[in-house]
C-alpha cells in the first residue's frame, strides 16, 4: 500500500543502447549491462559492461561507455576500447568488470565496480574495486590490485552491484552481498541482499552490516540499489527474483521494486509505488532489470535492462508529466 502519496509512472519506453545496432567491437559482441550516467557540459556519458564473443562457453565482461547527446540522445561516440583492463593473473577482476559506478570528485571520475573471478564449485564470486580517472572518465586506473571490499565473517562472498553517492559529508556505497548458493537442478544460482557501508573517504569503509530491504519472495534475491534524494525521503529502485528458475521463467525472473527512506538506512519497502514491468512484446517481454535513474532539464528517466539480463543492450524511459 503506498503511504507516501507517490507513485513513479513511465512513458516513452524503448531500446535505448544496443551493442549489435550502435557498435561495431570486438569486445563489444553482445550485452550492455548496469547503466550509469555521469553528466557532462554538452552531453550524458552512460557508462555499461559488454561481453565478447565466449571462447569455450565462457565469457569475460568490459566496461565502457557511450556518450548521448543531452538535447535529444542521439549518439555522439562510442567507447573505442575498454575503459578499465582487466585484471592481472590471480587478481579478484580478472575476468571481469561489471557493473560500473561513476561520481565526479574534483578533477577527478572515482569508480567502483565488480570484478569478479572463476571458481570451482560455483560458476564466479565477486569482489568491489575502485578506479581512477583523471582524462574526464575516458580512462581508469586501479587504486591498487585488491579490493576495497571484499569478504568478511557475515558476507562471505559475491560483494558486488556497487552504488556510489554522496549524501552531505559521506560517502554512501549501496552494494548487494551473497547470502547462500542454492541449487538449482545441476546449476548453482546466489542468493543475494541489499546492504551499505559509509565512509569519509570514499577508501576505507564502514559497513552498516544488514539487509536494508526486507523479502517478499522465499529465497529473495535483490540486486542493483539506486538511490536518490526527492522530495524530503531517500528513494531507491532495486531489481529483484526468485533465487531457481528464474532464467526462462518470466514469473519467477528479475522485477523492479522500490523502497524509501528518511536517512538512507532504514526502508519501507512498497513495489507497488514502481509501476515499471515487463512489455507484452520486445527486448523487455521477459524481465526488467537492474535500474538506474537521473534526472535532465527536470526531467527524470529510467535506463534499465530487459531480457537475459541486457543481451540486446538498455532501455530508457521517461516519468509521466505529473507523477508523484
Amino acid at each position: 500500500m503506498n503511504t507516501l502519496n507517490t507513485s513513479f509512472e513511465w512513458t516513452n519506453r524503448r531500446l535505448f543502447f544496443s551493442p549489435q545496432r550502435d557498435a561495431s567491437l570486438d569486445w563489444m559482441d553482445a550485452f550492455a549491462q548496469g547503466p550509469c550516467v555521469l553528466e557532462r557540459d554538452t552531453y550524458l556519458r552512460i557508462y555499461f559492461s559488454c561481453r565478447p564473443k565466449p571462447i569455450d562457453g565462457r565469457y569475460v565482461s568490459h566496461s565502457g561507455y557511450v556518450d548521448v547527446a543531452k538535447e535529444d540522445f542521439s549518439i555522439l561516440r562510442v567507447s573505442e576500447r575498454p575503459i578499465l583492463e582487466l585484471g592481472a593473473r590471480g587478481t579478484f577482476d580478472e575476468f571481469g568488470v561489471y557493473p560500473f559506478s561513476a561520481i565526479e570528485v574534483g578533477d577527478e571520475v572515482h569508480a567502483y565496480y565488480g570484478g569478479w573471478t572463476r571458481t570451482v564449485s560455483v560458476p564466479f564470486n565477486v569482489n568491489i574495486g575502485k578506479a581512477i580517472s583523471r582524462d574526464g572518465g575516458r580512462t581508469f586506473e586501479r587504486v591498487g590490485p585488491g579490493p576495497i571490499l571484499s569478504y568478511t565473517l557475515d558476507e562471505p562472498f559475491i560483494l558486488s552491484g556497487p552504488k556510489i553517492r554522496r549524501f552531505h559529508d559521506t560517502w554512501v556505497l549501496f552494494y548487494i552481498a551473497g547470502r547462500e548458493w542454492i541449487m538449482d537442478g545441476e546449476r548453482p544460482e546466489p542468493v543475494y541482499k541489499i546492504r551499505m557501508a559509509t565512509s569519509k573517504d570514499g577508501v576505507t569503509w564502514v559497513k552498516a552490516g544488514r539487509d536494508l530491504i526486507e523479502s517478499v519472495l522465499p529465497n529473495e534475491a535483490q540486486a542493483s540499489p539506486d538511490v536518490f534524494y526527492e522530495d524530503g525521503r531517500y528513494h531507491m529502485f532495486f531489481c529483484y527474483r526468485d533465487a531457481t528458475d528464474y532464467r526462462k521463467n518470466p514469473e519467477r525472473t528479475y522485477r523492479i521494486g522500490y523502497a524509501s527512506s528518511p536517512d538512507f538506512l532504514h526502508w519501507t519497502r512498497d513495489d507497488d509505488v514502481m509501476k515499471f514491468s515487463r512489455t507484452e512484446s520486445g527486448f523487455d517481454d521477459e524481465m526488467v532489470a537492474y535500474p538506474h535513474t537521473f534526472t535532465l532539464n527536470g526531467k527524470r528517466y529510467l535506463l534499465y535492462l530487459g531480457n537475459e539480463v541486457g543481451r540486446e543492450g538498455f532501455g530508457i524511459a521517461e516519468r509521466k508529466e505529473g507523477a508523484r
